[in-house]
C-alpha cells in the first residue's frame, strides 16, 4: 500500500462504530484475537465504507443500490495517491470515467486532496444515485456529474472543447460478457471459502463489469479516443486488472505516438494491481 495511505495501519473498529454503530452487527474476533470483518460480504464492506466515509472525511450520507459495485476504499485511495505522484500539483483537475452510484473516486479525490472533480457515467440509476450523495453531502457540492449518452464512446461527448483536465481515471469494466463475470465470480467465492449463494462483494450492474472484449478492448478505445483530446488532458490513465493485458495496452498507446508512457504498480496486502498512464504533452 502507498505510504502515505491512512489506512495502511490496521482499522479502528471501536472509534468506526461509533461514527457509525450499524457496522457492529459484522465486527468479529478473528483466530488472532483481531476485530474484523467478513470482507466478502457486501454488506459488511457497505457499513465499513461508510463508517470510514463518516470517520475520516466528515461524509454525512453515502449509498448504493444493492446490485452496484462497493469498492474498498483503502485501495481506491491508493490509485489516487500514486496519481498525485505523477503529477506533483496541489490542484488537480480530475475526470473519472465511469464513477459509478458509489462516486468513490470524485469523493476521495475531493475530500482527501481538495481536487477538483467531474464524473462521467453511462447509467441513469447510477448516476442519479451519486448526485444524491453530492446532494446530501455540503463538502462534495463542487463534483460535477455528466451523462455519457452513448454507450460506446467514453472520452468523446463526454470532455467538452472548453474542458482542462490534469488526468482522467477509470476503473474499467474487468470481464468479456455476463458469463465470464459469473465464472470468475464463482473462483473468487471459491477462494474466500464462501459458501455458494450467500451474499457477496462482487455484485455490479452490466455496465460496470463487463464491456464486449473486456477491460483490454475498453481501455483500446480509451487510448483511440484520448488522440482528439490530448492538447486538453496532461495524464491519461487506467487500472489494468490483468497483468497479461498489458502488452497489447501499450502497444496501442504507443502506436498514437506519446510523449511518455508509464505502468504503475500498487500493492495492498497479498493483492497487486496497477495501472497505465500515458500524455501527449510535455
Amino acid at each position: 500500500m502507498h505510504p502515505n495511505n491512512p489506512f495502511v495501519k490496521d482499522y479502528d473498529f471501536d472509534r468506526l462504530i461509533d461514527h457509525y454503530p450499524a457496522l457492529k452487527e459484522y465486527v468479529f474476533k478473528n483466530d488472532y484475537g483481531n476485530k474484523t470483518i467478513k470482507f466478502g460480504d457486501q454488506q459488511a464492506v457497505k457499513a465499513l465504507n461508510i463508517a470510514l466515509l463518516k470517520l475520516h472525511y466528515g461524509l454525512d450520507y453515502w449509498d448504493i443500490p444493492p446490485n452496484n459495485l462497493c469498492p474498498p476504499i483503502p485501495g481506491r485511495l491508493d490509485y489516487l495517491l500514486h496519481i498525485q505522484d505523477l503529477i506533483p500539483k496541489k490542484k488537480l483537475r480530475l475526470l473519472d470515467i465511469g464513477t459509478g452510484a458509489n462516486l468513490i473516486y470524485p469523493i476521495l479525490a475531493t475530500c482527501h486532496f481538495g481536487w477538483q472533480c467531474t464524473g462521467s457515467e453511462v447509467a441513469l440509476d447510477s448516476l442519479d444515485n451519486a448526485q444524491q450523495i453530492i446532494d446530501r453531502n455540503i463538502l462534495l457540492k463542487s463534483i460535477e456529474l455528466r451523462q455519457q449518452r452513448f454507450k460506446n464512446s467514453i472520452l468523446e461527448h463526454v470532455v467538452s472543447p472548453e474542458d482542462r483536465f490534469d488526468v482522467v481515471v477509470c476503473n474499467p469494466p474487468f470481464f468479456k460478457n455476463r458469463s465470464d463475470a459469473q465464472l470468475r465470480n464463482q473462483r473468487k467465492v471459491r477462494n474466500l471459502q464462501l459458501k455458494e449463494g450467500s451474499a457477496n462483494n462482487f455484485g455490479g450492474l452490466s455496465n460496470e463489469l463487463w464491456y464486449k472484449g473486456g477491460e483490454e478492448a475498453f481501455i483500446k478505445k480509451m487510448v483511440s479516443e484520448s488522440v482528439l483530446f490530448k492538447t486538453q488532458v496532461q495524464w491519461f490513465t487506467s487500472l489494468v486488472s490483468q497483468k497479461e493485458h498489458l502488452k497489447n495496452i501499450k502497444r496501442t498507446i504507443n502506436k498514437t505516438d506519446p510523449i511518455e508512457v508509464q505502468v504503475i504498480d500498487m500493492e495492498q496486502g497479498n493483492k497487486k494491481s496497477r495501472f497505465v498512464a500515458w500524455t501527449y504533452r510535455q
